[in-house]
This record gives structure tokens, sequence and C-alpha cells, in this order.
């Protein structure tokens, strides 16, 4: 799936999504350099204050916010969303839609 994505991005930063029963977190790459380059987890001490629970539906469009609002920060607009395994439901879309609502776009 991560090949799929790379030849699909383009040049473009991946942003690749992770979850677990209790947390999501989420990360956007530079493959060329193989580097994080901005990232966001449920299980951050900020976020966790923030939250009641990190592995539902509101902690994730929280997560995706606050992923959105420090790619902003560094200049990054523009991304391609490799959610891996998982299926485009639940946790992965609202991730997705907070990370939109913050500004990035894909």
């Amino acid at each position: 799936m991560r090949n799929q994505v790379r030849r699909f991005a383009g040049g473009r930063l991946r942003l690749s999504v992770f979850r677990s029963n209790k947390h999501i977190s989420a990360q956007v790459i530079d493959d060329a350099s193989g580097k994080t380059v901005a990232s966001a987890s449920s299980s951050e001490k900020e976020l966790r204050e923030q939250l009641k629970n990190g592995g539902n539906v509101e902690a994730a469009t929280v997560v995706g916010k606050k992923l959105g609002e420090r790619c902003v920060q560094q200049g990054i607009t523009e991304v391609v969303f490799d959610r891996g395994q998982y299926k485009y439901h639940g946790r992965v879309a609202a991730l997705a839609d907070g990370a939109r609502e913050a500004g990035l776009q894909f």
C-alpha cells in the first residue's frame, strides 16, 4: 500500500494514520528524506488532559485538527492521505475531516 501511495503522491508529503483500541495517531512523512515532519497523537499529554477517551471519534477529530494546525504552521498545506490497512470509516474518516478543517488538502 505504501508504494502505491508513493507513486500516486508525486512528491507530496504523506499523512499516515495508526489506530489502536486506546489511541489514534497520525504523522506527516517526507518519503524523499524518510523523516517525520509533523505528528499528533491522542496519547500526548496535552491531548490526554483534554480528552476523556483516546480511542473514539471525538479524539480522532481533535488529533486531526492538531496535526493540521502543526502542518499549517510549518507551511504544509497539501498531503496525500495514507490510511494504510484501515477502512476510510469512523475514526480514520474523523481524523481526515479534522485535518481538512485545520487547512490541509488531500
